[in-house]
């Protein structure tokens, strides 16, 4: 039903209290329940990166396009890739040149390690001097020494090859899982670095990516009212951009910590079930189904009404109905207030009209006209 949510104004006409009236609206309800809470947030991605090259590079082809479905691991941008090419051929050549020095010095250990066994053999004869026998062992000493230099320059030289092949794999950004690509972020001619650089020259980001398998809706709760919420908790959603249709979903989980400054907490809500209509961003207007209690009942709110419509009398709750031009004083029984109404527990049903305003002075069965306002 339409609600008729009226400012409060009080005159008084013919002796009659002129009144503004609201309908007491029907409790909107889910397949498990009633809602107890409502909340505003945004749909937004637990898995959403910004792309970034791990160098700095100018961008020589750019892949992506907003809107694109991209598979993990794939080529979203190359960057100019000339100059780690040219850091790979060096690094192989140099390879090269080692692989050919350890040749020379393994022919050149295995040469002195025979003259030093050769001579060491000669020693009992007499043929050789001491000093002859100490210089070849110096020599193949040397020659083993070299040898393990060489090897060792050879390891270096495969280490610097994988190096350039890193560098030059680095040229080519992909996408680290599989979404949508929702942002282009630079275009072929930008320079790109995975830092923020002086001047604003600069990229810092490819693409965003978002994984729409990871939508769900963030809301702020106040923090009054974060008892009623727990994870498993029933919900459901209805975004702005479409009005009508209610989806279901859950409480995922209510973040531990509240914002001083707002006085809220974050809670995350899971979608039951994903559409492509459901977009990262969106605004979405969400409703805390009632949960059962111990006893497995759960307290049904017959209607809504305006707060302005609910007076204290004595510390109860009550207010006015109008009937056939008379008033008449309820006693209600309330429950939560959710974005400025109050939920009647009994005392009102959905379809009566409640004064809203001019609501002092008036008493049960008291004759009072309806403004014009509250007419519509």
């Amino acid at each position: 039903m339409t609600v008729a949510l009226v400012a409060a104004v009080l005159a008084f006409s013919g002796g009659k209290p002129e009144v503004e009236l609201a309908e007491a609206r029907a409790v909107s309800s889910g397949a498990d329940g009633a809602v107890i809470l409502q909340a505003s947030g945004y749909v937004t991605p637990r898995r959403r990166a910004t792309v970034a090259a791990k160098i700095t590079g100018r961008v020589e082809e750019m892949l992506v396009e907003e809107g694109m479905e991209v598979a993990e691991g794939q080529v979203l941008a190359r960057l100019d890739d000339r100059e780690a090419r040219a850091r790979l051929a060096s690094a192989r050549a140099e390879h090269k040149v080692a692989l050919a020095a350890l040749k020379e010095a393994e022919v050149l250990e295995a040469d002195a390690r025979r003259t030093y066994m050769r001579l060491t053999g000669l020693r009992g004869d007499g043929v050789v001097s001491d000093e002859d026998i100490d210089a070849a062992q110096a020599a193949s000493e040397a020659s083993a020494a070299s040898l393990l230099t060489n090897r060792q320059r050879i390891e270096s030289a495969e280490a610097n090859i994988q190096m350039a092949l890193r560098d030059l794999e680095n040229c080519t950004v992909r996408a680290p899982f599989a979404g949508i690509a929702v942002s282009k972020d630079a275009q072929v001619g930008e320079m790109v670095s995975p830092v923020s650089a002086g001047g604003g020259f600069t990229r810092t980001g490819i693409s965003t990516v978002v994984d729409m398998e990871s939508l769900e809706i963030e809301v702020d709760v106040n923090e009054a009212y974060i008892a009623k919420v727990n994870p498993g908790q029933k919900a459901s959603a209805v975004l702005d951009a479409y009005p009508d249709w209610r989806i279901p979903c859950s409480v995922r989980t209510v973040i531990p910590t509240a914002d001083r400054q707002k006085a809220t907490v974050k809670v995350r809500i899971s979608f039951d079930g994903l559409d492509p209509r459901i977009l990262p961003d969106m605004g979405v207007k969400v409703s805390f189904i009632q949960q059962e209690d111990d006893s497995g009942a759960r307290p049904a709110a017959r209607a809504l009404v305006p707060k302005s419509a609910v007076r204290n009398d004595g510390g109860a709750k009550i207010l006015y109905v109008y009937q056939d031009g008379r008033l008449s004083r309820r006693a209600v029984s309330v429950g939560s207030i959710l974005s400025g109404e109050i939920e009647i527990l009994a005392g009102v049903s959905a379809g009566e009209r409640v004064v809203v305003s001019g609501t002092d002075g008036l008493e049960d069965g008291r004759r009072v006209s309806v403004s014009a306002a509250g007419q519509s």
